[in-house]
């Protein structure tokens, strides 16, 4: 049974990646290589597309299938499926820490590319405050609520209390909805205004609400003039 060690040395993924640079990898290959050569029933290679073609969302269903899900497939066992959703969070992490840091947030759109990676494939809604400093930079993120498919309830002193603590000048209210329409339902408005009277008392301006869909759409309540100025 052949298998990455009877690859041509350069094509070999290891070596491929170390001689070419990881960008020249497929996804198969970079799976191949998280799950290692150790395999009973197949090679890495052939175990990662199996891996990539059993779930209909590709690589992107990684990140929200469950060890249970990977343990299912002929060949991955906990070892391996940990291995695999590790990187998975791992690369998401990367991506937003990388938007985070580069980004002074101007506009919507710069909240909508931070978030995206974080709630794709989400069946559960996630709300997050995101810190602000007087440059408008972001400074932070906490997760503040966690709600079932239709709402993420949350309180003002949840949502208030990280930017107290690390001298937030402001924050922005983001969280994604899972049917994938980012049209901002009635209790979305609700929670907008009770936590934008709420800022004004604490002295801390809810400067927007992001609302995250599905396929990279967005909407954003202050540019829809469902906020106070």
């Amino acid at each position: 049974m052949s298998g990455i060690k009877d690859l041509p040395t350069p094509e070999r993924p290891r070596e491929k990646l170390l001689g070419q640079g990881s960008k020249n990898l497929s996804n198969a290959e970079l799976l191949a290589l998280i799950i290692g050569s150790g395999t009973t029933e197949s090679s890495a290679l052939s175990l990662a597309a199996k891996v990539l073609s059993h779930f209909d969302g590709g690589i992107v269903s990684l990140k929200e299938i469950s060890p249970e899900e990977l343990i299912q497939i002929k060949g991955i066992g906990e070892a391996t499926a940990a291995r695999i959703l590790a990187a998975a969070e791992f690369g998401t992490r990367i991506s937003s820490a990388g938007a985070m840091n580069r980004n002074r947030i101007i506009c919507p759109e710069d909240i909508a590319g931070i978030f995206s990676a974080e709630f794709a494939g989400e069946k559960q809604e996630y709300l997050y405050t995101v810190l602000l400093n007087a440059k408008h930079e972001m400074i932070g993120k906490e997760l503040v609520a966690k709600g079932g498919i239709t709402s993420a309830p949350a309180v003002p002193q949840d949502v208030f209390r990280p930017a107290v603590r690390r001298g937030a000048a402001g924050i922005i209210l983001v969280h994604n909805h899972p049917s994938g329409d980012p049209a901002p339902s009635d209790d979305d408005y609700k929670m907008t205004q009770r936590i934008s009277e709420a800022g004004t008392l604490i002295g801390i301006k809810l400067v927007d609400h992001v609302v995250v869909g599905g396929g990279g759409g967005f909407s954003s309540l202050k540019a829809s003039g469902m906020m106070n100025a």
